[in-house]
C-alpha cells in the first residue's frame, strides 16, 4: 500500500538547527486564523449552504492549476468536464472526469498543486492512501460521501479551517444577491465582496458597449458619456463598499497609466463606446481609468489590487502566460500623482518575477502608497516563494509587502496553501536568524505579520 503521508518538516531546511527553528517559528503562526482578502470562491456557496456536488465538481473542474496541468498532456478539456463557450459536448459523469484525474496524478509530482492536494486528501478528507488509478474508486466514493454530511457544507468547512474573512471578486454589474443574503443569515462567518470592474474599463473585453449600457441601466447615469460613466462607477463602488468591499481588483495586459486631461479623456471615451476601439486606444483608456480608479481609491478609501497579466473556453481558464512586464515608466503617472498620498495603497502583483529586484521592490521600498503582493499564479509555490523574498527583501524589506493572498477558486485548498505559505516564510525568516541577520524575537514578529497581520491591515480587513 503507497501510504499517503505530509511530512511534519515538509519545506523546512535540511539544515538541523535551522530547522528546528523554523519549526518554532511556524509552530508559533500555524493556528493563526486565515486572512483571505483575495480570491474567487463563489459568494453562492455560504450563501445558500449547500452541499457540494461530488468531488470532480468540487476539486477539478473548477480549478485551473488542475485541468491545465492535464491539458498539457493531452487531455480535452471537455473530458473534464469542462463546456466550451459555443456549448459544445463535455463529459457530464463526474466518476469518469475523477478517474482521468486519479489516471494522470502522477503529473503534479513535484508541483505546489501536489502539496495542496496531498494536504485536502489527509487533513480534509482523513486519506491514508496515495490517489492513483488503483485507489481512484475509494477516493471518489470516501470523498462523496463526506460531501453528503453537514460537517462538509461550506459554512461548516469555513469554520472549520479557521478563515476570519474571505474576500470573493465580483464585476460592477452583480446585484451582489448572495453577499446580502449572507449578511442577513444568522452564520457569523464574514464574506465580503471585492470590486473587479475590468468588464466595463477594459474595451477589448467582450460585450464592452453592452455592459456600458447595463451600467447605465442600473446606476440611472449616462454610461455612454464620459462624465456620466464615471458618476456610474462611483456608485457602483459605493454599492460595493455597502456590501463590504475594502479593496478593487484590476487585471490588465501591462501596468500602463496615463493621466489624460479631461478633453483628451472625453475624446478617448467617445471612440471606445461607441465600438471604435484601436489596440492603442484600448491600451491608453485602460492606463487612463486605472487613474480614475486611484483617483477613487484616494476619495473612498478602497485599497487598489493591480496585477498585469479569449479564448474557446473564455477567460480565468488558466491559459495565462508570463511576459515581460515594465513597471517604472508605466507606473510614473500614477505614482507622481498618487505615490506619496497616505489615502491610497497600491498594491502591486506580477507574472514577471525579473521585476521584482529591478523595478518593484525599489518602488515599493519609495513610495509610501505602493505595497508588493505576493508571488501569485505561477510562482504561488516555494521556489517562488523564495525567490521573491530574496529578491524583494533587500530593497523593499518586509513591512512594505502585504503577507499572504491565496486567490483561488479552489475553497478547500486556501487553508492548504496558508500553510505552505507559512511554512516558506518560516524556513526564510530562520535562515535570516542563522545567519545573524535577523533576531529571534523579531523572526516571531515577521512570522505572525507575515501569516496574519499585514494582509489584515494593507486591505483594511
Amino acid at each position: 500500500m503507497l501510504e499517503l503521508r505530509l511530512h511534519p518538516d515538509r519545506l523546512f531546511p535540511a539544515d538541523h538547527a535551522t530547522r528546528v527553528l523554523a519549526r518554532e517559528l511556524y509552530g508559533s503562526v500555524a493556528d493563526l486564523p486565515i486572512i483571505s482578502p483575495h480570491g474567487h470562491c463563489d459568494p453562492a456557496w455560504f450563501a445558500e449552504n449547500a452541499p457540494f456536488l461530488n468531488p470532480a465538481d468540487l476539486l477539478i473542474t473548477p480549478d485551473h492549476y488542475v485541468f491545465r496541468m492535464l491539458h498539457s498532456a493531452g487531455v480535452p478539456l471537455e473530458d473534464l468536464g469542462i463546456r466550451p463557450l459555443d456549448g459544445g459536448a463535455c463529459e457530464a459523469d463526474p466518476r469518469v472526469i475523477w478517474r482521468r484525474f486519479a489516471e494522470h496524478y502522477h503529473l503534479f509530482r513535484g508541483t505546489p498543486s501536489r502539496l495542496w492536494l496531498d494536504w485536502v486528501f489527509a487533513k480534509v478528507f482523513h486519506l491514508e492512501r496515495r490517489l492513483t488509478a488503483d485507489t481512484a474508486e475509494l477516493y471518489f466514493n470516501a470523498i462523496e460521501a463526506a460531501l453528503a454530511t453537514d460537517a462538509f457544507r461550506p459554512r461548516a468547512l469555513f469554520e472549520r479551517f479557521g478563515i476570519e474573512v474571505l474576500a470573493t471578486t465580483e464585476n460592477p454589474l452583480d446585484p451582489l444577491e448572495h453577499h446580502t443574503a449572507i449578511r442577513n443569515s444568522d452564520w457569523g462567518g464574514r464574506v465580503i465582496t471585492a470590486f473587479r470592474p475590468d468588464n466595463v474599463l477594459d474595451p477589448e473585453q467582450p460585450d464592452f458597449r453592452r455592459n456600458l449600457a447595463r451600467l447605465a441601466e442600473i446606476t440611472c447615469e449616462d454610461a455612454l458619456g464620459y462624465e456620466g460613466y464615471l458618476r456610474a462607477l462611483e456608485a457602483r463602488r459605493a454599492f460595493f463598499r455597502e456590501a463590504g468591499a475594502t479593496s478593487t481588483d484590476h487585471g490588465h495586459p501591462t501596468a500602463a497609466t496615463f493621466d489624460l486631461n479631461p478633453h483628451e479623456a472625453e475624446s478617448l471615451f467617445a471612440r471606445v463606446a461607441h465600438g471604435e476601439t484601436t489596440p492603442a486606444d484600448a491600451e491608453l483608456f485602460r492606463g487612463h481609468m486605472l487613474m480614475q480608479m486611484a483617483r477613487m481609491s484616494v476619495d473612498d478609501g478602497m485599497v487598489n489590487h493591480d496585477a498585469a497579466v479569449l479564448r474557446r473556453f473564455g477567460r480565468d481558464m488558466g491559459a495565462d502566460i508570463p511576459a515581460p512586464t515594465e513597471y517604472v515608466d508605466a507606473l510614473k503617472p500614477l505614482l507622481n500623482r498618487y505615490g506619496a498620498d497616505p489615502r491610497l495603497t497600491l498594491i502591486v502583483f506580477t507574472l514577471d518575477e525579473t521585476a521584482y529586484s529591478r523595478e518593484l521592490a525599489p518602488l515599493a521600498g519609495y513610495y509610501p502608497a505602493m505595497k508588493l503582493g505576493p508571488p501569485w499564479w505561477f510562482h504561488d509555490s516555494p521556489e517562488g516563494m523564495r525567490r521573491f523574498r530574496d529578491q524583494a527583501t533587500e530593497t523593499a524589506g518586509f513591512y512594505n509587502t502585504v503577507g499572504f493572498n491565496d486567490d483561488t477558486r479552489a475553497f478547500l485548498s486556501i487553508p492548504a496553501r496558508h500553510d505552505v505559505a507559512r511554512r516558506m516564510d518560516a524556513a526564510f525568516l530562520a535562515r535570516l536568524v542563522m545567519e545573524h541577520r535577523l533576531e529571534r524575537d523579531e523572526a516571531h514578529d515577521l512570522a505572525r505579520g507575515l501569516a496574519h497581520d499585514f494582509a489584515k491591515a494593507a486591505y483594511k480587513l
